[in-house]
């Protein structure tokens, strides 16, 4: 026994001679100094971000929110304050449950059960009558921002008889419904059209802006991990990009870096963008993102600068137009004020249009744009080996309404560029009377420089922009609250261009009551954003978020 012992023994104390040897080696200084070296480097480029790419005034109050999140986040680990939380979350989620339900009304039918017998169809349109007439917002008179964008009662009807036609057909099959494949092909052909794409310029169309944005940055992150082996990809875009870039970098694990934009003009800062891109560009970036125009404040990024980068590092550029869609191709041809966004500009490799804004088709179509096919290859679905058959798709979902492809080609066949360029006039010149209704009030100032539909204005202290909200939500407009900088937005639709004049009006007059008499602010708003922006521990707000969508399904 001692015999078979002392073999594995022996070996053992060779090898923790040999580790000895090496751990008193010059060996192992060299592995020390590169580790150091990659710890050093690490740390840098973390350092870089935030002071160059951020500034250092940024990066203080980033290190101050983190220190503050890391203590709040501790501390909600005290049972007594996480009960004060947890109390203070269940009033705020039954404030927000009866601000939904009471537009329900008090003679809600519920159907939480299929019938034991299915109703006639006399029935049925009865009870979607009885939802139609729940206690809404007055988006027909022009009073809400953006949420409908209608084109006229006519094309409504058109609409809706195209989706009656088509309400069974599915793209997943084109030789069942060749039809569908038509009519999706021609409205994509007739969009890169207007956005002036090459010829060899390709698209597809999806179900919305959000998953448009979400294919683009599936197709960089693979096309540019098949080209250049990136397997950590990051993309560099403005603080004021749309969300979705956000689920995208969630779903797909790409890395974001938001870059700030300058607060007068709003525009993301091109000398940033260029520091963040030069630091990662090597073996991470994979594409840039500019706006024309932005959610928030409707102005348009340097479309140009963007490009000029995204030529010198070899990435892409992705311009989104969800929101400027058929306002943008429209300005220049309206003899209105524009600026360059669209293919002429050169490094734009894939722009997102959506159709269902300013195209008026149905809600649920949008398109995004490649400069070639090469790219849009990488946006698809492949799978050659599973047993159902070989499967490709050209976005997320695999079955898709063809009724909506039939609405969406009714709507660009019918308008005709003569309608959209009406439509441009109007609404931009509606925008155009609110603005200047802003600009006159000497307490009011307007956020950027909008070009398209979108106007964004914020107030100067001790006005609350969010009282002047609260006050016109009870003269019937809904307006959209913003954040960092506090302001309000609105979407201007066609629905606004008969109703501009009355809300300028209504805004003159709720500023001069609240300079006359500051008691007559509400504080509703104002007290949800500001305790939002104090809270450090931002899952807090995340969880009520979370509760407000929960409650979208409470039947």
């Amino acid at each position: 026994m001692a015999n078979e012992l002392s073999k594995p023994v022996a070996t053992l104390g060779h090898m923790y001679r040999i580790i000895e040897g090496l751990l008193d080696g010059k060996r192992l200084n060299i592995v020390k100094n590169i580790v150091f070296i990659l710890v050093l480097l690490n740390y840098w480029s973390f350092l870089y971000r935030k002071v160059l790419v951020g500034g250092p005034v940024r990066a203080i109050l980033d290190v101050q929110a983190f220190v503050k999140r890391v203590f709040f986040k501790q501390l909600r680990r005290l049972p007594s304050v996480q009960a004060k939380i947890d109390a203070e979350l269940s009033k705020t989620l039954k404030d927000m449950e009866h601000s939904i339900m009471s537009r329900e009304g008090d003679n809600v039918v519920q159907n939480v059960t299929l019938p034991k017998h299915g109703l006639s169809a006399d029935k049925v349109l009865d009870h979607l009558k009885r939802f139609q007439e729940m206690r809404a917002l007055d988006w027909e008179g022009g009073k809400v921002s953006g949420t409908v964008y209608h084109g006229g009662e006519d094309l409504t009807n058109l609409l809706a008889e195209a989706y009656r036609m088509y309400a069974i057909s599915n793209p997943l099959h084109p030789e069942v419904f060749p039809g569908v494949r038509r009519m999706e092909a021609e409205s994509v052909a007739m969009v890169l059209d207007m956005y002036n794409a090459p010829s060899d310029g390709c698209g597809t169309m999806t179900s919305g802006g959000t998953e448009s944005i979400i294919m683009a940055c599936k197709a960089y992150r693979d096309m540019y991990k098949d080209l250049k082996g990136i397997r950590y990809p990051e993309i560099v875009v403005p603080e004021t990009i749309h969300a979705a870039f956000m689920k995208a970098s969630g779903y797909f694990n790409i890395k974001l870096i938001l870059i700030p934009v300058d607060p007068i003009t709003c525009q993301v800062d091109i000398k940033k963008m260029a520091r963040a891109i030069t630091s990662n560009t090597i073996m991470a970036s994979i594409f840039i993102a500019g706006s024309a125009i932005n959610f928030p404040h409707g102005t348009a990024d340097d479309i140009v600068s963007l490009g000029k980068l995204a030529k010198k590092h070899d990435i892409g550029l992705h311009v989104d137009c969800c929101l400027g869609s058929f306002i943008m191709p429209f300005l220049e041809k309206a003899g209105l004020r524009t600026v360059p966004f669209d293919f002429r500009v050169d490094g734009v490799t894939s722009i997102s249009c959506d159709t269902h804004k300013y195209g008026f088709a149905p809600k649920g179509s949008s398109i995004v744009m490649y400069r070639n096919k090469k790219i849009r290859k990488y946006q698809y679905f492949l799978c050659s080996d599973w047993t159902g058959g070989i499967y490709a798709s050209p976005s997320i979902a695999g079955s898709r309404p063809g009724a909506l492809i039939a609405g969406c080609w009714a709507a660009l066949i019918k308008m005709g560029q003569d309608g959209y360029l009406e439509a441009c006039k109007s609404i931009v010149g509606a925008r155009q009377t609110i603005e200047d209704m802003v600009r006159s009030i000497p307490q009011l100032h307007v956020i950027g420089d909008p070009v398209a539909s979108v106007i964004a204005f914020g107030a100067a202290e001790p006005i609350n922009i969010y009282d002047i909200g609260d006050m016109l939500s009870e003269r019937g407009w809904n307006l959209s609250p913003l954040q960092n900088p506090a302001a309000l937005h609105i979407s201007v639709t066609l629905l606004w261009v008969p109703s501009a004049d009355k809300f300028a009006q209504d805004l003159k007059e709720v500023v001069e009551e609240l300079v006359a008499d500051p008691s007559k602010a509400r504080n509703k708003t104002a007290a949800i954003y500001g305790t939002a922006a104090s809270i450090p521990d931002k899952t807090v707000v995340e969880d009520v978020a979370a509760g407000f969508v929960d409650l979208l399904y409470k039947a």
